[in-house]
């Protein structure tokens, strides 16, 4: 019995002790009390020594507890293992099936939009109601990459984001529209200086291709914010693209890029006895000067700068070159995109080439000055040369506060009567120009002349002319430190220019403002100079809103020849109607569809502000 007792002990004692050394290391204080039990077993008396040995207990509670824990643990983790697997080839399966899934979810709405293309928008117009806002990508890595492109087509030291230059590109101290400059919509991200029509061309591609907004630049001269950047973007100055390229002598006619000045086109016309009629304020150039349809002192007998473009070579928005026609004098072929391009201002396209008309110069000219004891009685002096038909080549209004700003700045050789007074130029023959001087001297004698004098050799026609020419830069002369000035003009049919002129004047004096009027009589169009501060802003505003709205109601037109740019689009649904504007707006977005040119330009292309619009 003592044989059998010993044998049950050890087997129950090796059940414990042979536990594996994985399950021991986990519950190494159970392998502690067995090995401990056993020893003491051991030292028990036994049946030998006539004492009965306890009953074998087996394995402890704790020791069980402990090795179904382990196991159960190991199941669990086992199933993990399987449902993780189980879960990636899922997983995997719906990668591809989302992937084939979408390939042909495209493929199939790309074949559909072939087959069967979207309806165009029936609409004939564009109301701002309808508009959406532009999109333009004006992030610093995209313009920074941008300007990568614009180095590579036209060269490094071609591509300017020096401040200086960016800032002259942004507005000028002659602008009525003066943007906040620290406002990085307000300023261009660099100044790119093309040098052909093939390199505008890359330019416009990488714009385009990229969305980011163009402004067209070229003498920098124009009045009303048509330069300054809204939406950041990049300037195209065309300042190298400055050849007169081509003078067709015995067809009048020329070939010019944008950058040339038309005083310098004249002075070179003139060896070869031509000349190109329109005249605006020095410093202009051809390309500023068909995108604002400028017009000058000679528009009188000669007409505006519509008259005097026969065909341009433009940029569109995409890079797409275009020509707008041919050479001859008159064609029919078509739509007049000349025309259309012509007052645009940048909206539309580049203009990288212009082929203009041409005249024979006078053989004869003069001028001459009248002073009058009123602004009324110099306009109705002008009315009376037109209604009398005389061809006088121009005739211009300075008002008495203009001469006394000449005398102030001392820009010509003259002290000048400080008075109302009209400029007459004449051009003929010798004997058609004395015929226009008499009958233009009887008519300022009968509308309450003060003084006639008229040049008798060329020297004292640039010296009465000058005058006339100095006009803004004398007013601008006189101006206290910190300063503005705005330049505005209308236009009023010739019957109601008096009226338009005097009421104007007195609304410039009742304000207390430093003003004077100065104008293109001939054609019913003048301008009034305003100078203001800071703190005068606001009403210098209201002033030209009032003289606005006094030359729609006259049935006259919210600008003779500055164009629209910033300051005067929210004028033109008063004087076309809003239907016309609408008309306008469709046509821009058929050419520019992404806003990329000159935007919000002419017509706006994204609702206003609450308040940004002045009542009417």
């Amino acid at each position: 019995m003592s044989q059998l007792a010993a044998k049950g002990l050890s087997r129950r004692c090796g059940t414990v002790t042979g536990l594996s050394p994985r399950i021991s290391t986990v519950i190494p204080r159970s392998r502690t009390f067995l090995t401990t039990s056993t020893r003491e077993q051991d030292q028990k008396p036994t049946a030998q020594d006539g004492v009965r040995p306890p009953p074998p207990t087996g394995r402890s509670f704790k020791g069980q507890m402990m090795v179904s824990i382990q196991q159960r643990l190991e199941r669990e983790r086992e199933q993990l293992g399987r449902l993780a697997t189980i879960r990636n080839e899922k997983q995997h399966g719906r990668n591809l099936a989302l992937t084939f899934m979408l390939f042909f979810v495209g493929g199939w709405c790309w074949y559909a939009g072939t087959r069967y293309p979207r309806d165009p928008d029936p609409a004939s117009t564009l109301p701002l109601s309808a508009t959406r806002p532009p999109k333009h990508s004006l992030g610093t890595a995209e313009l920074e990459a941008a300007w990568a492109d614009f180095a590579e087509i036209v060269g490094d030291k071609f591509v300017s984001t020096l401040d200086a230059d960016k800032l002259a590109h942004a507005t000028s101290e002659w602008s009525s529209h003066q943007s906040d400059l620290s406002d990085k919509k307000h300023v261009p991200f660099c100044v790119v200086y093309p040098a052909s029509t093939e390199e505008v061309s890359a330019i416009m591609k990488v714009c385009h291709r990229r969305r980011i907004p163009v402004v067209g630049y070229s003498g920098g001269t124009s009045l009303e914010g048509h330069f300054a950047p809204t939406r950041g973007g990049i300037c195209v100055d065309f300042g190298r693209m400055d050849k007169i390229l081509k003078v067709h002598k015995d067809d009048l006619d020329v070939v010019v890029q944008p950058a040339v000045g038309w005083e310098h086109l004249n002075e070179v016309l003139a060896e070869d006895n031509l000349f190109f009629p329109p005249d605006p304020g020095p410093g202009a150039m051809i390309g500023g000067m068909v995108g604002t349809g400028c017009s000058g002192t000679n528009a009188y007998r000669y007409g505006t700068m519509r008259e005097w473009v026969l065909s341009l070579t433009v940029v569109l928005a995409d890079g797409t070159v275009i020509k707008t026609r041919q050479r001859p004098r008159k064609s029919s072929a078509g739509y007049d995109l000349t025309k259309l391009f012509i007052g645009s201002e940048g909206t539309l396209g580049l203009v990288t080439e212009a082929t203009l008309k041409l005249t024979v110069k006078p053989a004869s000219s003069s001028v001459a000055v009248a002073s009058f004891g009123s602004i009324r009685q110099a306009a109705d002096c002008v009315a009376k040369v037109v209604r009398n038909g005389v061809p006088v080549a121009a005739v211009e209004i300075l008002d008495d506060d203009q001469m006394k700003f000449i005398n102030q700045a001392g820009a010509t050789t003259r002290q000048w009567k400080q008075a109302p007074t009209l400029f007459f130029k004449f051009t003929g023959t010798e004997a058609g120009v004395k015929e226009q001087i008499a009958t233009v001297k009887d008519l300022t004698k009968k509308t309450g002349g003060l003084s006639f004098d008229f040049a008798k050799n060329e020297q004292e026609q640039t010296e009465l002319w000058s005058a006339r020419k100095e006009a803004l830069w004398s007013t601008m002369a006189v101006r206290d430190p910190g300063d503005h000035v705005w330049t505005g003009d209308v236009a009023v049919p010739m019957s109601r220019l008096p009226d338009i002129i005097e009421e104007t004047k007195s609304d410039l004096k009742r304000t207390g403002l430093t003003s004077s009027i100065v104008g293109h009589v001939g054609d019913g169009n003048f301008h009034i100079i305003v100078l203001y501060n800071n703190a005068e802003r606001k009403l210098a505003e209201e002033c030209v809103h009032r003289m606005v709205k006094r030359a729609v109601e006259m049935e006259g037109t919210v600008t003779g020849e500055h164009g629209v740019g910033l300051v005067k689009r929210d004028y033109l649904p008063h004087e076309l109607g809003e239907s016309t504007v609408d008309a306008m707006r469709k046509i821009k977005l058929a050419y520019d569809p992404l806003c990329l040119l000159n935007c919000d330009k002419v017509v706006r292309v994204e609702k206003p502000a609450k308040g940004e619009v002045a009542e009417w």
